[in-house]
């Protein structure tokens, strides 16, 4: 099992290499070549439970998408998140369950109801990919990670629920409405009381190998936490992972660094796999679905009907709660407009106890941010990007094998078939063609591109002058003139790392470099703060402190008069 494992994985990290090459989708290129693979004859099947692939697998994907994810930006599109990543799940769920039992011959409706549940929740992995190597703006980027950070929570817990209507296994909560809070809830709960435990540890820490080990066993600890009392452990993951990406900017530079690294390494590693995986099981999964009574042509003619079905839900839904989406839009304008005016609001914004007053005094600090509705083009790719991917793997290899009383678990190997065939399916057609629709529809924001780089400026000017703060205090606090004479230099120089370069060969080196390290965390601090109170972008916040970590690592290992003449 472990070298077949080594072996899947040097091969798939081989065609990614080539994928990259060619510029090539590497998710579609490995479930290809990975199908293509699994028919050759003697080649034994890879099995993992489904276990471990929800525990090991899922949790650090989650976590790292979760970490590197803007939380400001995912509160800021929340409601098209939950949208996507949760009600759309529900109605995919019941929709296609209901088709499903209707075009199936002998699939039950309880049965549909889990196929519907493996095959609702959509893996951003190729859509995100495709998006960001075009140029997709931003804020559809936002929805289209955040849908995938919670929709698996909605779906696996959607599964346990029918599966156990089916075995006659009771869930300590059996109302289903109730269930799906408790499971939200709690795995909530618990993912931001182990992140914030984690993060008060890791600020207690100097050595960044060690803090870099802690952050590994987090996304696992989380899961298995939540799992264990019946909660959401997807939930409590992306919980851990916010709270810790959010607060990451405390941590040191070097674990920051090193986590960055690290977690980049095994989101490639991982993400090859699981697609490389998800190809080769699909001979296997045929041979036990044909050994129902149906001809291929029948599961292939069923599978491209529930797929037509799942596509065609999220094309729906999409474009119909974006009309709603707008009307809303436009309300919420509408009001603002007449509180800025100074005219009475409608009860809900607030007219009782000196609401419209706070109402108006927020509108003035630009309090009130109404996103901008998407455009038919961008619901258009966002419709389209419904790719299926390891959970759906993981969901349907995880169907039980009998009911409570023994008996076998009804069409298990046919709902296997289909919900494999449905992922192989969105993969080809839609991740194929996403390229090709995005170049068609031209899909492009200037205000977006202008907007990144007013904050981009406002970012320059907030570092600027708190970098200037900092040396001017030491500068006023320095009674030896030589080393006021540095300082002054060094506010004269736009680098902090040229002027400490300049200054190395003076007997002061040991000074400059040390001020220089005081500068940067002067204007990390400043940038944080800057982000916290809603001036500053967190994804260009992101992208500087990866600026200033590199910086503090150059200035924390240069040696005084290694420059020198």
């Amino acid at each position: 099992m472990v070298s077949q494992i080594l072996l899947v994985m040097i091969a798939a990290i081989a065609v990614t290499i080539f994928a990259e090459r060619r510029n090539i989708q590497a998710p579609l290129l490995l479930a290809l070549v990975g199908l293509a693979a699994s028919f050759i004859p003697g080649l034994p099947r890879l099995e993992l439970e489904p276990e471990i692939i929800l525990t090991v697998v899922l949790p650090p994907l989650l976590f790292s998408a979760a970490t590197e994810f803007s939380f400001i930006s995912f509160i800021r599109r929340l409601p098209s998140i939950i949208n996507l990543g949760v009600i759309l799940v529900l109605v995919t769920t019941f929709v296609v369950g209901g088709v499903s039992a209707l075009i199936i011959p002998g699939l039950t409706l309880a049965a549909a109801t889990v196929l519907a549940a493996v095959v609702s929740p959509p893996d951003a992995v190729t859509a995100v990919a495709v998006g960001r190597q075009l140029g997709l703006p931003s804020r559809m980027m936002t929805v289209l990670k955040g849908e995938s950070l919670i929709n698996d929570a909605a779906a696996l817990t959607l599964f346990a629920f029918a599966t156990a209507t089916i075995t006659g296994r009771h869930l300590f909560i059996d109302n289903g409405f109730l269930y799906f809070v408790y499971a939200v809830v709690v795995g909530i709960v618990i993912g931001m009381v182990i992140g914030a435990i984690v993060h008060r540890t890791r600020l207690r820490m100097s050595n960044a190998s060690l803090v870099t080990v802690l952050s590994v066993l987090v996304p696992f600890a989380a899961y298995l936490v939540a799992e264990e009392v019946g909660a959401s452990g997807v939930l409590a993951v992306v919980a851990a992972g916010f709270s810790l990406g959010h607060n990451s900017t405390e941590a040191g530079y070097a674990a920051r660094i090193q986590e960055r690294q690290f977690w980049r390494t095994a989101d490639a590693l991982l993400e090859a796999f699981v697609f490389a995986y998800i190809g080769l099981q699909m001979k296997f999964v045929i041979e036990e679905a044909t050994a129902t009574g149906f001809s291929l042509v029948e599961l292939l003619g069923l599978s491209l009907l529930v797929l037509v079905a799942v596509i065609l839900v999220r094309i729906a839904w999409v474009f119909g709660t974006s009309v709603v989406s707008r009307w809303q839009t436009r309300r919420v304008r509408e009001t603002l407009a007449r509180i800025e005016a100074g005219e009475e609001p409608p009860r809900r914004f607030g007219r009782r106890n000196g609401g419209f007053e706070r109402r108006r005094e927020q509108l003035r600090q630009g309090g009130f941010d109404v996103p901008e509705p998407f455009t038919w083009q961008e619901n258009l790719v966002i419709s389209w990007t419904g790719m299926r991917g390891v959970v759906t793997l993981a969901a349907a290899a995880g169907i039980p094998l009998t009911t409570l009383a023994g008996d076998a678990f009804p069409s298990r190997d046919l709902i296997q078939f289909v919900a494999f065939a449905v992922t192989i399916g969105t993969l080809l057609v839609q991740g194929l063609t996403l390229p090709w629709l995005i170049r068609t529809l031209g899909i492009s924001d200037p205000a977006e591109d202008k907007y990144r780089a007013a904050q981009h400026a406002v970012a320059r000017d907030i570092a600027d002058a708190a970098g200037r703060a900092a040396i001017t205090a030491f500068r006023d606090g320095q009674t030896d003139p030589k080393a006021r004479a540095a300082a002054e230099q060094m506010l004269k120089r736009a680098s902090v790392e040229d002027a400490a370069e300049r200054q190395s060969h003076t007997e002061h080196d040991t000074m400059v470099l040390e001020l220089g390290r005081t500068v940067l965390e002067a204007r990390r601090a400043a940038l944080v703060a800057a982000r916290d109170e809603r001036k500053l972008d967190d994804e260009v916040l992101r992208e500087i402190m990866e600026e200033i970590d590199l910086q503090q690592a150059v200035l924390a290992n240069w040696e005084p008069g290694r420059f020198s003449g």
